[in-house]
């Protein structure tokens, strides 16, 4: 999004509003020599938008000239979500980063992991702010967060994302903030910073009723005291193009479409359906531009993150409002937001995503859950972290916020990956992360699964049926077949040896046929 016209006397000429923080700017590699090694730091960013670009890149050369000289320097990293490689792939290829929370998706940090040479703590995104508040993470010591400006009164505008951004400006001992003229100044006035939340015992009901209802404030609230440096950039976020929808992606796309059209005919859902979350990704892009087309009128969505398909929806009309705590845009598609952003902008909302990804307003506004996975077995349990049941990919991210807590809970993937030498469909996952008591609907290329008030025999019979590949499929029967001859549900260790075996397969021949 590049910048427009300014927006209300606060945005005019310079972009820092505060004389008393005008006279910390100073330059990245200043900025970078305040964090010592061993800090924890809790930086913006979320889905590569709003996430500091310089400040990261700077500190990744101090760190790798510490490491020439014999000096150890590794950081904590706190974020909100993934980043973008001026932050993450700037650090990990510096080995600067000990320890990472609560998502990844960046491939050289991933690797790290994978080795056991960076700790990563995967957690669900809705209790990331809570757990820094409740001190389970230990004590954070700088906030490093890129804002779009800074007001004459000292509060920051946010950026293209919110994430962890509050709670990070709270609990810090200094902040050093990134003002990049890159995003687009209308972007004021987007957000909503809920202050109202609490520890226990003093939590108190979130009053939010609606996807499009604002409960907060607009701008960070922040202590200029704090501040103890600003740098100014003028640097995009690296969000990627998305692939154009597949054959498979638009066959899951008309089989929940479809779906959607039976509930509304069975009267299990309004004709307007209820509020959207999508996951990210191919797939959950190909649904939203399948409601493009659809019949549905009048709907809402409250997500994680706007992708291109949701930004569609919007343009078409047929979405009214979204809430999200970030934007997940190609670059087509955020030169069109930035064209239309003050004709959109009442009918978005940015939010933190202790807000966006809360389990008791998932639960309050009936929210159609819409996530990839990796693979499900023929019980309904759904692996969307590990490849082969012990590589990390990226992480569990808001899937399980709203797969427990939506009105429908989706998971949806081609039925077959690698070529069809995978099946996504499988005896049992090696790895869970949704039990199968959180999993109602599975969708693939094949067909659809609607799993809800099914015994597991019943959930067996129809996700073999429905969703695995033809290839496969006689395999998964004759499994099942046994395992009801081997008293069902406490199959033998030899039957259970055998459900890991495929994955075993792939791993010793590349194909998971054998």
């Amino acid at each position: 999004m590049r910048v427009k016209q300014a927006r209300g006397a606060s945005m005019s000429g310079s972009r820092i509003g505060l004389d008393a923080l005008k006279a910390k700017v100073m330059s990245p590699e200043d900025a970078a020599a305040l964090i010592g090694p061993g800090e924890t730091v809790g930086m913006s960013g979320f889905t590569g938008s709003g996430y500091p670009k310089a400040v990261p890149t700077a500190l990744a050369r101090r760190i790798e000239a510490e490491h020439a000289a014999g000096r150890p320097f590794k950081l904590r990293v706190w974020t909100g979500a993934s980043t973008g490689p001026e932050l993450d792939g700037a650090l990990a290829k510096a080995n600067g980063i000990e320890f990472r929370l609560p998502y990844n998706s960046d491939p050289i940090a991933r690797e790290m992991i994978n080795r056991g040479e960076m700790d990563y703590f995967d957690m669900h995104l809705s209790q990331v702010a809570p757990m820094a508040w409740q001190g389970f993470l230990g004590p954070l010591d700088t906030a490093l967060i890129e804002v779009t400006g800074i007001r004459p009164d000292g509060s920051l505008i946010p950026s293209s994302s919110v994430g962890n951004n509050k709670t990070w400006i709270d609990r810090a001992s200094k902040v050093i903030l990134e003002v990049n003229r890159w995003q687009n100044p209308a972007l004021e006035g987007m957000h909503d910073i809920y202050y109202g939340t609490a520890l226990p015992p003093d939590r108190r009901p979130i009053p939010l009723t609606r996807p499009d209802q604002r409960i907060g404030e607009a701008y960070f609230r922040c202590d200029p005291a704090k501040v103890v440096a600003v740098v100014e950039t003028d640097t995009p976020d690296r969000n990627l193009p998305f692939d154009a929808p597949g054959e498979d992606h638009r066959a899951i796309a008309g089989h929940l479409l479809e779906f959607f059209r039976h509930e509304v005919a069975r009267g299990r859902l309004p004709a307007n359906l209820l509020p959207l979350q999508s996951g990210v990704g191919n797939i959950a892009n190909a649904v939203m531009f399948g409601l493009v087309d659809g019949p549905f009128e009048g709907m809402t969505a409250y997500t994680e993150v706007l992708q291109d398909g949701m930004l569609a929806l919007l343009e078409s009309g047929r979405l009214l409002s979204a809430s999200a705590t970030a934007f997940s845009l190609s670059p087509e598609a955020a030169h069109t937001l930035n064209a239309d952003l003050d004709r959109l902008r009442d009918r978005l909302v940015l939010r933190p995503q202790e807000i966006s990804n809360h389990p008791e307003l998932i639960r309050r506004l009936g929210c159609l859950a819409m996530n990839g996975m990796i693979e499900a077995d023929i019980h309904g349990a759904v692996n969307s972290t590990h490849l082969m049941g012990s590589r990390i990919q990226n992480g569990i991210g808001g899937s399980g916020d709203f797969a427990r807590n939506a009105y429908v809970s989706i998971f949806m993937a081609p039925s077959t990956a690698k070529g069809g030498k995978i099946s996504t469909i499988v005896p049992k996952t090696p790895h869970v992360d949704h039990i199968n008591q959180d999993v109602q609907v599975l969708v693939t290329e094949q067909g659809l699964a609607d799993l809800r008030a099914l015994s597991p025999r019943q959930r067996a019979e129809v996700i073999i049926e429905n969703c695995a590949h033809p290839d496969y499929r006689p395999a998964l029967k004759d499994y099942l077949t046994r395992a009801r001859r081997d008293s069902y549900g406490q199959q033998s260790p030899t039957l259970l040896m055998e459900a890991f075996a495929w994955h075993q397969r792939f791993i010793e021949t590349g194909d998971m046929r054998g």
